[in-house]
């Protein structure tokens, strides 16, 4: 009689095969930085990269639980299975409380082709980001078309992880301060594609003229940032966003940018779980050794300045 197959092999096929449960049980391994999570990763990301990955940006309150929660419907009725993780650096809350006022979303928490995930800070390995950017690989690995990530700001921690997808869609709405600050904050280098929600406001050309305004200072590009009106809660204007999104998929596979993002976002992420892995070999160091207390303890003492501890501590640990 064979044997029983191991259980991390046992998740790892269920995983492939697009089982749910499994994948929400990778994604908890991962977040909890559980070893058997990252070699899980290690075991299934060979079958990643197919997935068409979007980030959603842009001040809280714009709609874009409501932009997503429209668009999934759509890519729902293609038949295109959709995963999406909303990521939220400040929320205590895990798996579903955090999407309790995403009520646009709740309507797909029963579709066997929808996976909705929300992550928090639990101080996961590398940090939000490197766990969140796992749990997007896990999502592809399982067979999702199309992997929507969510921030609920434009924090710089927010915009390192939106970074990494295929194309980012930056979501404001005409009449908000929240969103001219971040028009003016230099997000707009971020978007290959901008929508502005709620626009039945009668501030809504007006802003859409001050984003031309921005975008025309900008370099010229081979793509042209598109700027859509949509009214979300009622579905309005989600299909041209929807067409707005597969143009821009459609011109950086036709002219190689696909790759190139992917191979820099690659990279990136590399250096970022190396260096993280490394500040906490560093950190478990000072707590272990006395001669790196004695070496802060002049510091705090103001006889020797944190530079040059720091190059110390740096020659300590590659030495």
């Amino acid at each position: 009689m064979p044997a029983r197959p191991s259980t991390a092999a046992e998740l790892t096929e269920r995983l492939l095969a697009g089982d749910k449960r499994a994948l929400a049980r990778a994604i908890s391994l991962v977040e909890n930085d559980d070893p058997e999570g990252w070699a899980l990763v290690r075991e299934v990301y060979p079958r990643t990269g197919k997935a068409t990955v979007v980030g959603f940006t842009g001040p809280p309150g714009v709609g874009k639980s409501t932009l997503i929660g429209a668009l999934t419907s759509g890519y729902r009725r293609r038949e295109r299975e959709v995963a999406v993780l909303s990521i939220d650096p400040s929320s205590p809350f895990t798996e579903g409380a955090l999407l309790g006022d995403r009520i646009r979303l709740t309507e797909h928490f029963l579709d066997p082709g929808v996976f909705i995930r929300s992550m928090a800070n639990r101080g996961a390995l590398g940090g939000l980001s490197e766990a969140c950017l796992q749990a997007a690989l896990l999502m592809d690995a399982s067979g999702k078309d199309v992997v929507l990530l969510e921030t609920v700001g434009v924090g710089q921690a927010e915009v390192d992880i939106i970074d990494h997808a295929d194309t980012v869609v930056l979501a404001l709405m005409p009449g908000s301060g929240d969103s001219i600050q971040a028009l003016k904050a230099g997000v707009m280098e971020i978007p290959d594609v901008i929508v502005v929600n709620k626009a039945d406001h009668p501030l809504t050309d007006t802003m859409i003229r001050e984003i031309r305004s921005v975008l025309s200072l900008g370099p010229a590009e081979s793509w042209r940032v598109p700027i859509v009106k949509t009214e979300a809660s009622r579905g309005e204007g989600v299909e041209e966003l929807a067409e707005a999104i597969d143009s821009h998929r459609a011109h950086i596979e036709s002219e190689g940018t696909l790759a190139q993002r992917r191979r820099r976002n690659l990279m990136n992420e590399v250096v970022a779980l190396a260096a993280g892995r490394l500040r906490r070999q560093l950190e478990e160091s000072i707590r272990d050794d006395a001669d790196v207390r004695a070496l802060l303890d002049e510091v705090v003492a103001r006889r020797i300045d944190p530079s040059t501890a720091a190059t110390r501590l740096l020659e300590r640990s590659t030495g």
